[in-house]
């Protein structure tokens, strides 16, 4: 029963998310043909490079939406039900809410926030997979602190990817992903031009400390366990073979 009502609610969550970014798409396009051009004059106001971008987001979201039904049919990879549902809150939470609703501005902090959550989620991705590479015929034994830091290493990365998406869509398209401009339009300079993509960095770094510190923690509890259960069976075995 448990299983049937998670499984209804990442249904249900994926559809909804789903539908409010195509929505979206749709309403981007219209807003961009009346969009002035140039750069905006406040943190408030949207141009059409804002609206190009909102589109390309919004597309990709309808894209990577579907990334883990893919992963779990073409690996056989078992993601639980409530990851997916985080997945799918984050997508509505980093394109429609960020994005679309102008939460990056509206709401402080909701960019450091999300990258948390987002680093939180991708060190439990990283533990997934080495799990799934464990469960393969040709087994990989990993002690837990390399499993710990394989994850850790694994939402840093997609992280620092991030990052690299933000500068070259800031180049690109001529957006203010990287917040290098005040909402006054006053170019930062120096250490104040590079504040928000390593105060990201680091919040990443901390989300995925703690995640992974959390399942490390639990790995070696596990790791216990599975010892002293292996100790058991084989003095019940020696008992055995000394009764007969």
């Amino acid at each position: 029963m448990e299983y049937i009502k998670y499984e209804k609610r990442k249904n249900w969550t994926f559809r909804v998310v789903l539908l409010l970014l195509a929505i979206s798409v749709i309403y981007a396009i219209y807003m961009l043909i009346n969009a002035p051009s140039g750069v905006a004059q406040n943190e408030y106001e949207r141009v059409k490079s804002d609206y190009v971008l909102m589109i390309l987001q919004c597309l990709t979201g309808c894209i990577v939406i579907f990334l883990p039904s893919q992963l779990e049919h073409r690996f056989r990879i078992d993601i639980p039900d409530i990851m997916e549902i985080m997945y799918f809150i984050f997508l509505f939470c980093a394109i429609y809410l960020g994005e679309v609703r102008n939460f990056y501005y509206k709401v402080p902090y909701w960019d450091l926030i999300l990258h948390c959550f987002s680093a939180a989620m991708l060190g439990a991705l990283g533990f997934i997979i080495v799990n799934f590479l464990n469960n393969t015929k040709k087994t990989i034994d990993l002690s837990p602190f390399f499993v710990a830091l394989f994850a850790f290493c694994f939402a840093i990365t997609c992280g620092t990817v991030w990052e690299i998406y933000e500068f070259l869509a800031d180049g690109v398209l001529g957006t203010n992903m990287q917040k290098f401009i005040t909402g006054e339009g006053v170019v930062l300079i120096g250490r104040d031009a590079v504040m928000d993509t390593m105060g990201d960095i680091i919040v990443d770094a901390l989300g995925a400390f703690t995640v992974t510190a959390i399942g490390y923690i639990n790995l070696k509890k596990q790791q216990k366990i599975r010892i002293v259960e292996e100790e058991e069976q084989k003095m019940w075995i020696e008992s055995e073979k000394t009764g007969s």
